[in-house]
């Protein structure tokens, strides 16, 4: 099927702002990006252009997270140029109404949602990942190290005079489950190895439970409860594993089997995961949203004005997405709800405006 002229017209000049607005805010996250990495390396070895491609690895996940508000933007500039051309009159005369527009231009940003989903997405996270594994070289965190893996999680903890390599089949709530401990010193001659029922990881006090302690080959000795000093507690080792924007769908996908097969909560997981979902009704609700207010107020006002304008609704739309994401986290309410009501409700508030968007 051809598409009509004005159509293939509104298209071009849509994706041509939102491009436009993608390269200025491109922009200014370099710029904050470059500076946050030139901080974090100026005290290391690295030389000048690591702070570069450490930037150029991280602009794609944030860019990812930005379009949302890019495309609220767009939306915004592209009736301020329609209205400063007298273009909508125009279209108006020949019979198309503000409905007809703004279910092209909502359609092609869920098209575009998905797009970014599909493609964008897993291209972002792969960046992300390198990123993560460059930037992990010039941290001190180095010593400290956790992966979760088909085996269980596993834990590098290096102290003023140890190596401990900790392994736990489970973690259930404050607690790892059937934990093997392996401490070297510096040179990594092995000097001992604990087996614990459970431990306390509440504090970076562990609290080992009974547990059996073999000492350089030497005879066995049982503890009911033994003291260890790590740097990790649960909350640590909860914020090691929060970051999920550097893993792909694939890779998602295998790490909540592991979380499942080892008793690790799957509600990140699961709020990222409905986030993608949602993520093209998400563009969608936004670009609807801009429109409806664009067509609901004069366009005779600066447009300082209507980019403040798109400011606060973005500010505004984030904090209310923020709060429910934050009651699913707590798994105060579901955690599908929480990505999908205030969208909902957003959907609603655009549903009731439509019935009137072809009398301005």
């Amino acid at each position: 099927m051809i598409i009509k002229i004005y159509k293939l017209y509104l298209i071009k000049k849509f994706i041509n702002i939102f491009l436009k607005t993608s390269l200025i805010f491109a922009s200014l996250v370099f710029i904050l990006n470059f500076i946050e990495e030139f901080n974090f390396l100026k005290d290391s070895n690295a030389d000048f252009i690591t702070p570069f491609i450490l930037t150029f690895l991280n602009i794609p996940s944030i860019i990812y997270d930005l379009f949302p508000f890019i495309l609220l933007i767009t939306t915004q500039f592209f009736y301020l140029e329609l209205s400063e051309k007298n273009e909508i009159l125009i279209f108006k005369s020949f019979g198309l109404n503000n409905s007809k527009i703004l279910s092209l231009i909502s359609m092609l940003a869920f098209i575009l949602g998905v797009f970014l989903v599909l493609v964008f997405y897993n291209f972002a996270s792969k960046m992300k990942f390198v990123y993560f594994d460059l930037k992990n070289q010039f941290s001190n965190d180095n010593k400290y190290l956790a992966v979760i893996t088909e085996n269980g999680i596993w834990i590098k903890d290096e102290t003023e005079f140890n190596i401990n390599i900790i392994n736990a089949e489970k973690i259930n709530k404050n607690y790892l489950e059937n934990v093997t401990i392996t401490q070297f010193n510096k040179d990594y001659f092995l000097e001992k190895s604990m087996l614990a029922n459970r431990v306390n990881i509440l504090n970076k006090k562990w609290i080992l439970k009974d547990v059996s302690i073999t000492e350089n080959k030497k005879q066995t000795v049982q503890f009911k409860d033994f003291e260890l000093e790590t740097h990790f507690d649960i909350e640590r080792i909860n914020s090691l594993f929060s970051n999920l924007s550097s893993l792909t769908f694939w890779q998602l996908k295998k790490l909540e089997n592991e979380y499942e097969n080892l008793g690790y909560s799957l509600t990140d997981i699961k709020i990222h995961n409905q986030k993608i979902f949602a993520y093209p009704v998400y563009l969608l609700t936004m670009v609807l949203s801009a429109a409806l207010i664009m067509l609901n107020i004069k366009f005779n006002r600066s447009k300082t004005f209507h980019l403040f304008l798109g400011i606060f609704m973005s500010v505004t739309i984030y904090y209310i997405n923020y709060f429910s994401n934050v009651l699913g986290q707590n798994e105060k309410i579901p955690v599908a709800i929480s990505i999908w009501i205030p969208l909902a409700l957003l959907l609603m508030i655009n549903a009731i405006s439509l019935t009137r968007v072809n009398d301005n």
